[in-house]
């Protein structure tokens, strides 16, 4: 893909950029004589109003971060986006069979331990009996 000058696909020309002491920014976009004003911080926020000064000229590139992406690059990314999730879900499921495997082993195991007991109990009892039984002769 050659570059001609032009901007990406997308992209907006901004007549106007500046940043205030608070750390917002501006943007004056031509044509539609409003002025984009984005703070940042944990949470970005935006808010569109009308120009309140004389704006100084210029030209400046901007565009918002999805925007410069071109539709093989959407593609891409979602691509990108949909192998990561199969992989995370791929290790998730490894992860659940082996637990699984786990707990089914040790309700095994646990099976296995009560059958001996209950086979003793059946024998102490069947003792207990015999013991106790009066005996006819």
């Amino acid at each position: 893909m050659t570059n001609s000058g032009a901007p990406p696909p997308g992209a907006t020309i901004v007549q106007y950029a500046a940043q205030s002491a608070d750390g917002t920014q501006q943007f004056f976009v031509p044509g539609s004589q409003v002025v984009v004003q984005a703070a940042t911080g944990d949470m970005p926020t935006y808010q569109i109003r009308a120009p309140t000064a004389a704006l100084p000229q210029g030209v400046v590139m901007a565009a918002s971060p999805g925007s410069l992406h071109s539709p093989q690059q959407l593609a891409e990314e979602a691509t990108r986006k949909r192998e990561l999730r199969l992989m995370k879900n791929r290790e998730a499921a490894k992860e659940c069979r082996r637990r699984k495997k786990e707990y089914v082993k040790c309700l095994e195991s646990r099976v296995a331990m009560l059958e001996v007991q209950n086979k003793k109990l059946v024998e102490e009892l069947e003792t207990l009996k015999d013991i106790c039984s009066p005996k006819t002769d």
